[in-house]
């Protein structure tokens, strides 16, 4: 039973720390739409969306209404259509078509976003798979709601630096293909290694191959209401500093698993999983950036900023995994630059570069998120830092992902600003000196020698 305090205190979270559920994302497998006609496999496309994800928004919208709980985000997941679109799809345009029609698909059922414009290429290329990556620029110029992401590598196969090469030359031209928005196209595009299948955050979901035929996925979020938990116990020991985030954090969870649940039962989608993931939003309050602040730094960067984020990461992990028996996705703190207004300030104020961000991925999922670089940075350089992000996800066997925004005409010391959760973000410089020989090797880096467990 909930006693009044508990309800009390949860409403306190609610209206004055922040708290929310990020987003309740339904996952929809396309493999049974998959045809060799191209007309066809789209017309399967928009009518299985449509069909499975009709009452997905009226829903999340009256759980928010009958819970108090605000439900940020309804989105869609679906088979990664590297996959789907192969018999069908001959050329890039033909993935572009099927882009589109994702694109009308999400306007239809009016989901925020829908990802899954994705290709699996830890170890090799298909045909088909290439001509998606190739398709990704005038595919994200060409749509509104549509995510796209590219597992280049793994922990048990390597990284594939063939797929990561073209990569830097497909940010750059999304880049210049919406350069007329700020470049916002690359808003829309993250590269991982060892992607998870369920994971319900943007712009990095898909439905895997692992997943039923549908699945109901949430994320929940609430770097304020931590934040808030944490300047009671100022100056305390560690023991009590990891107490109150594991407490913090099983509270959080369980308003998530009560939403998840619920949204299961009225859409009649088996529940999957609940993502821990601390998302920050650029409102003041809902910062990761502020709680490492509040465990003790000056700003996000300073020494001890990685020890700080890797003890967050794991007592939010161990209260999380306490409320709810299915805990998955990607379940760390995100540290996005634009969209977290203390990572905003810390740039500013000189206390956090590329590298440091590069530094704290060792400790959690998602280390260089929504960073602007300079426009006329090189491909090349792009690429070797995908690779750097990539090699220590595939060491370390745990999920990174790089989303870097070079905006066309801006350098270093301008912003640019995205508007609502993208916010906005200071372009941050790019190492001056060359990868280039280095990323024109061709073929892959081995996967690493304590990959081999059979």
């Amino acid at each position: 039973m909930i006693n009044i305090l508990e309800a009390t205190e949860t409403v306190k979270m609610i209206t004055q720390e922040n708290l929310d559920v990020r987003t309740i994302t339904m996952g929809i497998s396309l493999l049974d739409c998959i045809t060799s006609d191209l007309a066809q496999l789209n017309e399967n496309i928009y009518s299985k969306i449509t069909s499975c994800a009709k009452d997905l928004v009226k829903v999340g919208n009256e759980i928010e209404r009958e819970y108090g709980i605000p439900v940020v985000n309804k989105r869609i997941s679906v088979t990664p259509i590297g996959l789907v679109g192969a018999s069908a799809c001959r050329t890039p345009e033909d993935f572009v078509s099927i882009a589109q029609t994702l694109d009308r698909a999400a306007k239809e059922v009016g989901v925020n976003f829908l990802g899954g414009f994705s290709a699996v290429v830890s170890k090799g290329m298909t045909p088909a798979e290439e001509n998606l990556i190739r398709a990704i620029p005038r595919a994200l110029a060409s749509t509104d709601f549509v995510c796209s992401s590219v597992n280049v590598g793994s922990t048990k196969t390597g990284i594939d630096m063939d797929a990561i090469r073209l990569l830097g030359e497909i940010i750059l031209e999304t880049a210049r293909l919406t350069k007329e928005q700020d470049s916002l196209g690359c808003a829309k595009l993250v590269v991982f290694c060892n992607a998870p299948d369920d994971n319900p955050f943007m712009a990095g979901a898909f439905h895997g191959v692992t997943e039923g035929d549908t699945v109901i996925n949430v994320g929940v979020s609430g770097p304020g209401v931590v934040k808030t938990a944490l300047e009671s116990v100022r100056g305390e020991n560690f023991e009590v500093l990891c107490e109150t985030i594991k407490k913090t954090a099983f509270k959080v969870t369980r308003v998530g698993q009560l939403v998840a649940q619920e949204a299961s039962r009225r859409l009649g989608v088996p529940f999957g999983i609940i993502d821990l993931s601390l998302a920050p939003t650029p409102a003041i309050g809902d910062s990761v950036a502020d709680i490492l602040c509040e465990i003790g730094l000056e700003y996000a960067g300073a020494p001890g900023t990685t020890a700080a984020l890797a003890l967050l990461n794991d007592q939010v992990k161990k209260g999380g995994v306490m409320a709810s028996s299915y805990v998955g996705g990607l379940s760390g703190a995100f540290i996005p630059v634009s969209e977290d207004q203390g990572m905003i300030d810390a740039v500013e104020a000189g206390a956090l570069h590329l590298e440091k961000l590069e530094a704290m991925t060792c400790v959690c999922s998602v280390g260089l998120d929504m960073i602007a670089i300079p426009g006329d940075t090189k491909a090349s350089s792009i690429s070797g830092i995908i690779a750097d992000e990539m090699a220590i996800g595939m060491v370390n066997q745990k999920t990174t992902a790089v989303r870097l925004i070079p905006v066309i005409g801006k350098g270093v010391g301008e912003s640019v600003e995205f508007g609502g959760l993208l916010g906005h973000a200071p372009i941050m410089p790019v190492n001056r000196f060359s990868c280039e020989d280095f990323i024109r090797r061709q073929g892959r880096i081995p996967a690493p020698i304590h990959s081999f467990k059979n």
